[in-house]
């Protein structure tokens, strides 16, 4: 389920808000894209394409679809593939990537596309890491506010680009 919480409504303007306490840390980020919602889903669901324009992502392969799986590597940790599951995806709207070994830890990233009257995009992306192990491992796991407010700033400008050229 995506964020309609203050979390949220904190996150604006591409700056990264973040809460954790003992088992889970949130963080969100959200930013106006002047571009339509088919322009930021196409950039949001083309893996191999994503380390082109966002900063954040050293690889990417996989298919971004319903039950598709993904594997990436971050600039946050390079060594480390992340495998994903697409767990949820409604197009041009709303989808989910989940990692981990419920319950013991478990990562959740939720990306939100809504539309604007004047034709832009508000995109929301929040990631919850929760689970009895989180505890133990909170202390290794970087502050993702900066890389979210990076990815929001890449997605916003690629997809702008792409928008003026239509």
């Amino acid at each position: 389920m995506m964020a309609t919480s203050a979390l949220q409504s904190h996150a604006q303007n591409g700056k990264a808000t973040a809460v954790s306490n003992t088992f889970k840390r949130t963080t969100c980020v959200s930013i106006n894209i002047q571009a339509p919602n088919e322009v930021v889903w196409a950039l949001l669901t083309n893996a191999a394409d994503f380390p082109r324009w966002n900063s954040t992502i050293v690889s990417m392969h996989g298919e971004i679809k319903k039950g598709g799986k993904v594997k990436l590597k971050s600039t946050l940790d390079s060594k480390r593939t992340f495998k994903l599951k697409v767990t949820a995806f409604e197009p041009e709207r709303k989808m989910i990537w989940s990692d981990g070994m419920a319950p013991f830890f478990k990562g959740k990233r939720s990306y939100l596309l809504s539309s604007v009257s004047d034709g832009s995009t508000n995109f929301t992306m929040e990631e919850t890491m929760s689970g009895l192990m989180f505890p133990l491992a909170a202390k290794n796991i970087p502050d993702f506010k900066e890389s979210f407010e990076q990815y929001a700033a890449d997605l916003k400008k690629e997809a702008e680009i792409i928008s003026t050229l239509k």
